[in-house]
């Protein structure tokens, strides 16, 4: 049980004891004086009144701060789904952004690897070329050694 809770069962709990012990006192008839007219009422009957009428202030002005802060609530709340739509966008454009960003690197790598590729099968035709002009050369030497020293010309 909350404090609160607890606090205004002892209030009203004293509140009624009070009442019972002194209820001769309170039901006896007081003349009191409204300005233009007298009459006889029971304490007790006056004393209530205001009691009620305390309570109904009271439950009014509660009744006002609730619907104050639930008003409130609704505000905020409308606000933070605002701002939540806010984030969710900005961070699907990031996403969008980001996806874009990796798509243009990819793009990229692939032209870089492409003129890698090509410059690397340049080589290996210029180094294709070369071993075959040096396997030419060499078996030339190779068949002019061979060659019977009659046939060769000085």
């Amino acid at each position: 049980m909350r404090i609160r809770t607890l606090l205004v069962i002892i209030v009203v709990a004293a509140t009624a004891a009070f009442l019972f012990i002194n209820w001769r006192v309170l039901a006896a008839p007081v003349k009191f004086d409204f300005l233009l007219t007298a009459s006889e009422i029971p304490v007790g009957l006056v004393m209530l009144a205001l009691l009620t009428l305390v309570v109904l202030a009271f439950a009014a002005y509660v009744g006002m701060w609730q619907g104050t802060l639930l008003i409130d609530y609704r505000r905020q709340a409308k606000e933070l789904q605002a701002q939540r739509a806010l984030a969710e966008d900005a961070e699907a454009s990031r996403f969008t952004a980001l996806s874009t960003l990796l798509r243009d690197e990819i793009s990229q790598l692939d032209k870089r690897l492409e003129a890698s590729l090509d410059a690397l099968r340049g080589e290996v035709r210029d180094s294709e070329n070369s071993i075959a002009a040096t396997l030419g050369e060499m078996d030339d030497r190779l068949q002019r050694s061979h060659v019977p020293a009659e046939q060769r010309t000085p």
